[in-house]
């Protein structure tokens, strides 16, 4: 006859530890994410901001620094240059 054995474990999880390591790997993976595009289309930039392209046209688009170019025609945006374009204008709309 076999007898029974019984084991317990016991574990203790440092939570802040685990929050650093869960957001070192978020903060790696939007770096990787931001870096993956050179360039942005339309389609990207509305996805970005959340905004229709009909609020893009009347609240930044047409602004002397905000960076893009038309190929044939498309509308292209430099993905950098876009996103630093972006923070400024959101923390100026925040009132910052």
């Amino acid at each position: 006859m076999k007898k029974a054995v019984a084991i317990i474990l016991h574990f203790r999880v440092n939570e802040e530890e685990v929050n650093e390591v869960i957001k070192k790997q978020v903060e790696e993976t939007l770096s990787k994410l931001n870096t993956d595009l050179v360039v942005w289309d339309s389609k990207e930039l509305k996805r970005r901001v959340s905004m229709s392209w009909s609020t893009i046209q009347s609240t930044f688009f047409y602004e002397e620094d905000f960076p893009k170019v038309k190929i044939g025609g498309k509308w292209y945006y430099p993905a950098k240059e876009t996103e630093e374009f972006l923070s400024r204008w959101f923390k100026h709309q925040m009132g910052a």
